[in-house]
């Protein structure tokens, strides 16, 4: 196998997922085209109604064909009405995470040229943070193991190790220097907890200092998370890396995305040791589907996500300079050409966005001069 040759795990699950999986492929092609890329994709289908129509959320042996590939592209599952006997929603990415370790939840907040911005102050166009959510321990290792006690209280177990914790801050420490070589942010990573109230907290702040030790060049720091939530709203220019604990990961970047213009704007990335899965931060989103008016950019910003995951892992300089080439594209889109998806009160559909991506990849109209 080349290094610019990959094995593609494509979940585009249901509702939404389906529409910007396929808006994201058409960009995928236009890469093919222009970089020499190869993507073998590989789809595995899956989700609440498949969980409906056949008793399980995958395939039988789904989350291992996913596992085999060199990346896992995934568009949305889950559905409302569709639930666990116990009443929790169908989530195979959690699954997924579970079963490959991915601890490191990678959700970048960044604003993007042409899309208005919740706050008015001019530093709102230089935001560019990244909230990294550890994505296998906190309250959610409870999932599927809380308890009812009597029909009179219910239950569940935060959990932070030492060994996640040392990983989570390893990479967060990298990142913060990647970044800063890359896009001159700061290189400032800040853990956000409530080691003031909990000892679950107060000791993930303890071997956070510990293994940022071995990383003196990086600023590391640590805010509570009710006062990050405030300063969030209030100076987010101020923030490069912020890793948290599940939970609080899972409100903040929602809090996040909603400072970028929403939802379709939000990529993220799941990350462990050897594996990669690659999603919008939305959902399935029923009241839309179907319509083609969901914005992919999420969706789309995922995908460069994973090219510059895959140059990285798998040495292949062409798969970075893909990814780059996506976001000065999606960036070219909004900012130059004025594109608006509905989400923001425009009428750019899911299609029109792929393709206007995807032309400005193959022309390269995008590049920097």
């Amino acid at each position: 196998m080349t290094p610019n040759s990959f094995h593609l795990a494509v979940m585009p699950g249901e509702g939404i997922g389906i529409e910007v999986m396929e808006a994201a492929s058409a960009v995928l092609a236009a890469v093919e085209d222009r970089f020499g890329l190869s993507f073998r994709p590989e789809t595995i289908p899956g989700g609440a109604h498949h969980y409906r129509e056949t008793g399980a959320t995958l395939p039988k042996n789904g989350i291992t064909r996913a596992g085999e590939a060199d990346a896992i592209l995934f568009g949305a599952m889950g559905w409302p009405d569709i639930r666990y006997p116990d009443g929790t929603e169908i989530a195979p990415q959690l699954d997924l995470r579970v079963a490959y370790s991915l601890f490191a939840g990678v959700r970048p907040i960044r604003a993007i040229p042409g899309v208005r911005l919740a706050l008015a102050d001019e530093r709102a166009k230089t935001i560019d943070l990244v909230i990294v959510r550890e994505s296998t321990e906190g309250m959610f290792a409870s999932r599927g193991k809380g308890e009812i006690i009597d029909d009179r209280e219910a239950r569940d177990t935060q959990v932070i190790t030492r060994a996640t914790t040392e990983k989570l801050t390893e990479f967060c420490c990298n990142l913060a220097r990647r970044r800063r070589e890359s896009r001159g942010t700061p290189g400032r990573v800040t853990l956000v907890d409530k080691a003031n109230v909990f000892l679950s907290f107060a000791f993930m702040r303890k071997v956070f200092y510990e293994a940022a030790a071995n990383h003196p060049d990086i600023d590391a720091r640590h805010h509570y998370v009710d006062a990050m939530a405030l300063d969030l709203v209030r100076r987010p220019w101020d923030f490069d890396v912020l890793p948290m604990e599940n939970l609080f990961g899972d409100i903040l970047s929602d809090l996040g995305a909603g400072l970028i213009g929403g939802m379709g704007f939000a990529p993220s990335a799941d990350i462990g040791a050897a594996n990669g899965m690659f999603q919008p931060s939305h959902g399935t989103a029923p009241d839309i589907a179907g319509r083609g008016i969901a914005n992919p950019t999420a969706m789309i910003l995922s995908a460069a996500m994973m090219l510059d995951w895959l140059g990285e892992t798998r040495g292949s300089q062409a798969a970075v300079d893909a990814g780059r080439a996506i976001e000065k594209s999606v960036d070219h889109a909004f900012g130059t050409l004025g594109l608006r998806s509905h989400d923001i009160g425009g009428s750019n559909g899911t299609v029109e966005i792929g393709r206007a991506v995807a032309e400005l990849i193959r022309s390269g109209e995008a590049d920097p001069q």
